[in-house]
Order: C-alpha cells, then structure tokens, then sequence
C-alpha cells in the first residue's frame, strides 16, 4: 500500500473547500502588524491569496489612536478598528457577523497572553512565531490548545513551500532509506553593525525573549529539520550569544545535535553575517541519498541517490507528489516564493477551521501546517540550546 504522501494527487479538487464547508469565507480579525510592519502585510495578503478569508476587525496598535486610523486605512469601519487587543476580543464575540479566526503578529512577548485570550473566548488562531517566550508558557499554551478543540497554527512559513514539502513526502516515503546526517543554517546580515537594528523592542530581552537569534530565525531552522525529517533532537551541544561588539542580544547560535534514530545533526544561525540576506539551507542525508534545499532558491530541491545520476525537482515538474502539488497555484516553470508559502499555511489552516466548523473530517494533507506541538518543541529546543550554552557547550538532554 502506498505511503499517504505519495500516493497520486485527485484530479479536481475543490476550488474553494472552505466555501465548500460553510458557504461564504471565514471571518478574520487581525492583532498588530500596523504601518510600516512587513510581517503584517505578508499575513493579510496570505490570508487573500486564495480567497478563504474575509478581513472583518482589526487592532493595528498598541497606541489606541493610531489602531483606528490604521483600521481605516485598510477599509475597516470605525467600530471595528478596535483600540486593544481584549476590546476586540469581548466585542467580536458578542457580534453574530463576528470573527471567527484570530491572526496575531504582534512583538514576541504578547503572543502568549493574546493567544489565550483568543481561544478563552472561542477563536481559532493563527500566531506568527516564536509561539511564546518561555518554554513554561509554550507548555501552558499548548495545553490550552488541545483543551479547547480549536485550530492552533503557527506561522513557520519556510514550510509552505512546495519544494519543502515535497521533501518531506520523499523522507516519509522512503526515498532517503534510513536517515543519517541532517544540516541546517539560516544566515541573515541584518545586525552585523552595531545598534538596535529595525525593530527597537527586539533590543529588549524583556520582549524578544532570552535569545533574539534564537527566537528570530533559530526556531524557523528547528521547525524545518523536524518538518522535513520526522526526527526529535534528543541531545545537543551548543554556543550562542552576541558577537558583534558592543551587542547584548544574541546574533549567533550554533550545536551540534543527535537526534531520534541515532541521526546525527548540525545547526547554526545568525543575523550578524555582513553582507548575508535571509539564506537558510537544508541538506538531509540518509542510507540511499541526499536532499538539498535553500530559501533564497526556493524553486529548486536537489535529490542525490546514491549510485545513480543526481536529480532536480521544481515545482509541478515530474515526481511531484501530492503535498507539494497542492500547494504549487502556477504553471511548472514558474516562480512561487515567499507570500505563496505563507499563504499556504493561511490556507491549510482554513479548511481545518473549516472543517471543524462544519463538524466534517478535515483533507489530511491540510493538517502539515505547523501547530501548538511545534511551538512548543521549538521553545524546548530554544531552551535547550541557552542551557548548554551557559554550561561551556556540554551535551544537554533537549
């Protein structure tokens, strides 16, 4: 019998299976992400990407003020720009046209409380990352989750990409034999001069968290090794901290890793790299061959079998299998990217909340989308890798 993940893909799916569900999109409220935000944007236009999502209500600030001008500025009625996150909350759910999804993409340390509030109240959510900033809250969150019944996605996008997810239906399927190397990087340049960088509150330990690398772009790394392999780091051996002068924050981490299986692994990130974009990689080795993978080309997985000629699959091209057809909307040959992935999670987590909503079994290859389990492995992993650092690297149970 053939794996799930490779077996072929249907022939005509729904256009819109969240309309399919419930006859009409679902209704979206949105926390932060305000003017000038670039995260804020790439939610909203995931959201509208495939047409699963009405914006209905909105808090774009902290500043009370500036949250109603910057609701009006998207359309929004004066009613429904609300001042905070807790009076959007109590008013949405009293209304019968309310929200029914909640998208957070607020600075790190409001996670936790506005997503609790959220689901306390009844709304599905989706939450940029890291999920929290402690472990003890990531715990707390997670429970409340499975408590609840409610749809819980976490917006690691990296893994939307079709080429991503077309590695992970290979390694499920068996293409890779038994796994025995994985390496991952994300290397960013963004704070290679000395100073606070974009974002004044990500100078703050206090709202980013104990390690900013870590929780900017160190959790992203991990979700994707655990998204692509099926593996667990059971131990690590790492170092993190600041090394540009001057700088408290955190800019680099790397460890060395061991993983379920007996896999071995290696992991560093760092946004202090001069010159360097946003290049995370990806290379998984196992009994019968290699993956390749890298962000900044993301149209690109390199298949290496052992003892045959190497290999090159794009998106919609042949051996597409199933999960990553699904999220490919174009023509092979053509690009997708970056807002294509994000919206790939926006979208999967629609027809779960959908589905849910509508009391009907969910399409399997929509629950990939990362959750409340992930959010909280990657803040174990987080912690793990502080406390070996602090130990001079000693090997830490993760």
């Amino acid at each position: 019998m053939p794996h799930p993940l490779s077996s072929p893909a249907p022939q005509s799916p729904a256009p819109n299976p969240v309309i399919a569900l419930l006859g009409r999109r679902l209704r979206l409220a949105v926390i932060g992400g305000g003017a000038g935000s670039f995260i804020g944007a790439t939610h909203r236009q995931a959201a509208r990407l495939d047409d699963r999502y009405d914006l209905v209500a909105a808090c774009l600030s902290s500043q009370p003020d500036k949250a109603q001008s910057a609701g009006a500025s998207l359309g929004l009625p004066v009613e429904r720009s609300y001042p905070s996150a807790q009076a959007l909350f109590d008013a949405e759910a009293d209304r019968a046209d309310g929200a029914e999804v909640v998208a957070i993409m607020t600075p790190n340390d409001s996670h936790f409380p506005y997503a609790m509030a959220a689901l306390a109240q009844g709304f599905d959510v989706i939450c940029d990352k890291p999920m929290t900033n402690t472990l003890d809250e990531a715990a707390q969150l997670r429970q409340r989750v499975k408590e609840s019944g409610l749809v819980f996605c976490l917006t690691h996008n990296y893994s939307g990409y079709p080429l991503v997810r077309q590695a992970r239906a290979m390694v499920a399927n068996g293409e890779l034999g038994e796994l025995r190397l994985v390496q991952v990087e994300y290397v960013q340049g963004g704070r290679a001069k000395p100073g606070p960088g974009r974002a004044a509150w990500k100078a703050d330990p206090a709202r980013t968290g104990a390690s900013l690398v870590m929780g900017d772009i160190g959790t992203h790394a991990h979700q994707l090794l655990r998204f692509i392999t099926g593996l667990e780091v059971v131990q690590l051996a790492a170092d993190a901290g600041p090394i540009v002068p001057g700088s408290q924050a955190h800019d680099y981490a790397g460890a060395l890793l061991r993983l379920s299986g007996g896999a071995r692994g290696s992991f560093w990130v760092t946004q202090a790299a001069a010159g360097m974009e946003n290049a995370m990689r990806i290379r998984v080795s196992g009994s019968l061959g290699t993956l390749e993978w890298a962000q900044e080309q993301p149209q690109v997985l390199h298949f290496k079998p052992l003892d045959a000629p190497a290999q090159v699959r794009t998106p919609g091209g042949p051996g597409t299998l199933p999960l990553a057809a699904r999220s490919s909307r174009i023509a092979a040959g053509h690009p997708e990217g970056f807002p294509e992935a994000f919206a790939n999670l926006y979208s999967d987590a629609a027809e779960a909340i959908a589905a849910r909503r509508a009391g009907q079994p969910p399409d399997p290859l929509s629950l990939h989308f990362p959750n409340a389990d992930d959010g909280w492995m990657g803040l174990r992993f987080v912690d793990a890798v502080i406390r070996s650092s602090a130990s001079d690297g000693a090997w830490t149970p993760a």
